[in-house]
């Protein structure tokens, strides 16, 4: 088939070659028959690639964050990770000091016959070499201690860190600075919470916390040690702020759970941590108490709460005993009672028991 013949056909060709007569068209007859034209063979369409989907935030916390609690915790620096700084033990260096050393006065000792000190230009060379060497070497002997690290960065760019212990030789071009890795533990100050009721609260949070990665403690953040102090107290708004601090109607979760609340809070501050190198072992609240300002109307709210389920549970108890003497009485044919004796029975009952509790109001038991 050509080119001209895969072409449509006009609309004229299409009504001759089906048979209609074009005058059919503009007749006014609505009762008319209508007819319909054949369709025509439609070309294949080229399939269109999918496009891509979007990207789409992420709605699903981590395994790592607090379920409840979706947040996108601060970004890391993939280049920023500790690794080891150049170090060698301490005996090394100083047995190359003293070697050093013993090679400059032997050059000495050579020239001591003649007086004055006359050395040969590439004697003078050995000499200032084996005096620079000796200073590098007794310049660069430090200290490591159990506990402690030393983050090395030259011309502001990090080198590594130091974890030896002992006698350690780093140089001394490099600036060096220690860090605490020791378990550690910091005790809050009062922190200023409001619950889901909008009470306010006290809150005091232990945190027991460590450096895992020096280079992002010291360089990824000004002061670590304050970040965590400002993460501790801002976790501890978020994490309190879902839940009330007494449940006094019904026995909902609330704050006094501390192990829940403690766990939620841990995950949540180890996630906001991690990125600076801490970590976060436990967060636990030690204390949680109402404001001075709300603390004496929570208390009398607190107590009239604990009064009224008190009196709910002796009312339980009351009527399940009043209902057990009624049906054995009656069960037994020991009573036949009507409808007006069996409320004075029960009344009765229900007044001596709880006169017997004394939880009885003085009015209500003459």
């Amino acid at each position: 088939m050509t080119e001209r013949q895969k072409r449509p056909l006009p609309v004229r060709a299409r009504f001759h070659a089906a048979g209609i007569p074009m005058d059919d068209l503009f007749r006014a007859d609505p009762a008319a028959p209508t007819t319909t034209l054949p369709a025509l063979p439609q070309p294949p369409r080229p399939a269109r690639p999918a496009r891509p989907e979007p990207p789409r935030w992420r709605t699903r916390p981590a395994p790592d964050e607090p379920q409840g609690l979706p947040l996108r915790p601060p970004p890391d620096d993939p280049d920023l990770v500790e690794r080891n700084g150049p170090a060698a033990p301490g005996w090394l260096a100083v047995l190359l000091g003293l070697t050093a050393l013993g090679a400059a006065g032997a050059l000495l000792w050579r020239a001591r016959p003649l007086r004055t000190i006359h050395l040969e230009p590439w004697e003078w060379a050995a000499f200032g070499g084996c005096v620079a060497l000796a200073v590098l070497a007794f310049g660069g002997l430090t200290r490591g201690r159990t506990g402690s690290a030393w983050v090395l960065s030259l011309f502001g760019r990090y080198r590594g860190s130091v974890r030896r212990t002992g006698l350690v030789w780093i140089s001394p071009l490099v600036l060096r600075r220690r860090v605490d890795v020791r378990l550690r533990h910091w005790r809050s100050e009062p922190i200023a919470v409001v619950d889901s009721e909008g009470a306010a609260l006290r809150v005091v949070v232990l945190v027991v916390w460590s450096v895992k990665d020096t280079a992002r403690a010291l360089l990824a953040v000004d002061d670590h040690l304050d970040y965590l102090r400002e993460q501790v107290e801002a976790a501890a708004v978020r994490v309190l702020s879902q839940l009330p601090a007494d449940a006094f109607r019904d026995d909902g979760p609330t704050l006094r759970d501390a192990e829940s609340v403690g766990a939620t809070l841990t995950r949540l501050l180890a996630a906001e941590c991690r990125p600076v190198g801490i970590a976060v072992f436990s967060a636990q609240p030690t204390r949680i108490e109402y404001a001075p300002e709300v603390a004496a109307a929570m208390h009398r709210r607190q107590i009239a709460a604990l009064d009224a389920r008190h009196r709910d549970t002796v009312l339980t108890s009351v009527i399940d005993a009043v209902d057990d003497t009624v049906t054995r009485l009656t069960s037994r044919g020991l009573v036949e009672l009507d409808d007006f004796e069996r409320q004075a029975l029960v009344k009765d009952l229900t007044v001596a028991f709880y006169t017997r509790r004394g939880d009885l109001p003085e009015g209500d038991r003459q």
